[in-house]
């Protein structure tokens, strides 16, 4: 693959060794899409890039060399779970988070902001939602208890585990991800719904602003202390829900931020989004922050909003939808999503996707998944997930390449045209 000439880029040195950096390659001249690089210490992520999410330092049912040979370049792992089990330090102890699970490559942690969402109104995984509702700051779940609650200064939770009381502030999720070791995290924020006022939308982005100045008073004192540890890039978490001015504010305030030298190493757009804007939302955030710093779009995994956010200036994503769909018989094809468990699979002996290259279709038919899945084998959840990733992998990978091609137009309309939308958004 020809890469154009570099247009800008941005490092990071710890000691005398290059540990971070973003080099962009090329940038469309009809969007804010860009091709990049970014390098880590434990290797590149050739950008635009999907992140599939191993959130316990595993991609449910499947083995770390099958994510490898799927093309995955990246794997995510969530600080929250891996702090409740098995604990940072034995992770610290293992020699880090990709060591630890058999990982030959870059990985991030999630910084646990979401599931003090999750854990406090009980939407569990879903993001997606609809703005055009009900405005309520105590707004709950049905027949869900509320298991955390937020302050100034952290956020005290129940554990879902063993129903134990735990505390996280920025500086224990600093120090959390530092023992955890991924290459990139994120700071820690206060993630909101869709459902929460504009008052409280405010409140929250403004707390986070103050969380992430300690974030990286930490993540730097941590950095110098852990020396000889590879250096871990930490990204800022941009808020602000629906609201333009919100949103734009977070970008401009995080984008400059710097605490006694230390600035982020990369973006991350989070909170819930309202699907019907998502384009929108992302480029106000992207026209704003630092052009030479990579940026991650949180929870974002469908395949129409993957294209809409390379689009609109996005470098990275991550989210579960493909492994957790999988596990319920749900399938990507280029002919749109289906389940493999209907009754008229039973004896259709095609791949589940004629068009893809990932083992599970090279190998096996609709039928036989059919079967695993009707009795229950468990067998039906790692085929189904390897075919999922690599769909969604594999897409990722043909935007970069149209982008260098002069033809990301194209591709988008002629896959929109015969996928069909049945896919929501989802994340850990």
């Amino acid at each position: 693959m020809m890469l154009y000439g570099l247009m800008s880029s941005h490092e990071f040195r710890f000691g005398s060794a290059l540990s971070f950096s973003f080099d962009i390659k090329h940038a469309h001249s009809n969007s804010l899409a860009r091709v990049g690089t970014i390098n880590t210490p434990h290797g590149q992520i050739q950008t635009p890039a999907f992140i599939p999410v191993g959130t316990k330092a595993t991609v449910k049912s499947v083995l770390p060399e099958a994510m490898k040979d799927l093309g995955s370049q990246a794997l995510l792992a969530n600080a929250y779970h891996l702090y409740l089990q098995p604990g940072p330090e034995i992770l610290d102890e293992a020699g880090g988070l990709a060591k630890f699970m058999n990982w030959d490559g870059p990985t991030f942690t999630d910084s646990g902001g979401f599931q003090v969402l999750s854990l406090g109104v009980g939407f569990k995984k879903v993001l997606a939602m609809d703005a055009q509702t009900t405005r309520h700051d105590d707004v709950i779940a049905g027949n869900k208890d509320r298991l955390a609650h937020v302050d100034d200064e952290g956020v005290t939770f129940k554990s879902h585990l063993d129903g134990s009381m735990h505390r996280f502030t920025p500086e224990v999720s600093m120090q959390v991800q530092h023992q955890i070791g991924a290459d990139i995290m994120f700071a820690f924020d206060e993630c909101t719904t869709l459902h929460n006022t504009r008052p409280y939308q405010e409140l929250a982005m403004d707390r986070t602003y103050a969380w992430a100045i300690r974030c990286l008073d930490e993540h730097k004192r941590l950095t110098e202390q852990r020396v000889g540890k590879p250096y871990q890039a930490l990204f800022g978490v941009i808020q602000g829900a629906q609201y333009e001015d919100l949103r734009k504010k977070a970008a401009t305030d995080l984008g400059t931020l710097e605490s006694d030298g230390q600035s982020f190493d990369g973006f991350g757009i989070g909170g819930a989004l309202d699907k019907g804007q998502l384009g929108t939302i992302v480029s106000w955030v992207n026209e704003i922050l630092p052009e030479d710093k990579p940026r991650h779009l949180l929870g974002i995994g469908a395949p129409e909003d993957l294209f809409v956010g390379v689009e609109n200036g996005c470098d990275t994503f991550d989210c579960v939808l493909a492994s957790r769909i999988a596990r319920t018989s749900a399938v990507y094809t280029m002919e749109g999503r289906f389940n493999l468990s209907n009754s008229r699979f039973k004896r259709d002996f095609t791949p589940i996707d004629s068009q893809c290259d990932c083992y599970t279709c090279m190998h096996y038919t609709r039928a036989y998944m059919h079967h695993v899945f009707r009795g229950k084998e468990i067998i039906a959840a790692t085929l189904a997930t390897i075919h999922n990733e690599r769909f969604i992998v594999r897409l990722v990978d043909q935007m970069r390449q149209a982008l260098l091609d002069g033809n990301f137009g194209d591709l988008k309309e002629q896959f929109l045209g015969r996928y069909l939308h049945r896919s929501g958004q989802a994340r850990d």
